[in-house]
């Protein structure tokens, strides 16, 4: 069984955060949906697609990507499929971590588009932070899905799953 990201993904270039506080619909939601970094293409894609969600206390939404903390549920839900207007796609986690905001200097959503060294560090990074080794890493040249929703054992904390593109 694999993770399906349910939930119309929006972006809003020249207003970065519209989406944190607006439906699909654009009218304001105080629960907003998720939604692509701003420098980020999906068309392209970038290197790396950020998308962020809201940890809803319903269990909708990114809810569900907390569960990546056991590696029970990864054994179980190893590939992220998220589709765009331009293309399906299938994503292989590779990683899976607790970011305490606060108190790091690494800045997972900072790395959309890398040159060789910048890849390498993003992937060294992750892989030091993964909760367990999924057996998975990613090389130059794949390009990867990085899922962020808040997470509560830490002030500011973040939950952090990246995947890789396996099919499309």
């Amino acid at each position: 069984a694999d993770t399906n990201i349910n939930y119309p993904v929006m972006q809003s270039v020249n207003e970065p955060n519209f989406y944190l506080k607006h439906g699909f619909d654009k009218e304001y939601s105080e629960y907003g949906c998720p939604y692509v970094q701003e420098d980020c293409d999906v068309q392209k894609p970038s290197d790396n697609l950020v998308i962020y969600g809201h940890h809803m206390k319903n269990k909708t939404m990114f809810s569900s990507l907390v569960n990546y903390a056991n590696k029970a549920y990864f054994d179980e839900h190893p590939v992220i499929r998220f589709d765009t207007l331009f293309g399906f796609g299938e994503y292989r986690v590779i990683a899976a971590f607790s970011f305490d905001t606060n108190n790091e200097t690494f800045r997972y959503n900072e790395y959309t588009d890398m040159n060789e060294e910048k890849f390498d560090e993003f992937i060294s990074e992750c892989m030091a932070r993964s909760a367990y080794d999924t057996g998975y890493t990613a090389e130059y040249g794949d390009r990867l899905l990085t899922l962020s929703t808040c997470e509560y054992t830490h002030t500011n904390g973040r939950f952090v799953v990246v995947a890789k593109l396996i099919s499309e």
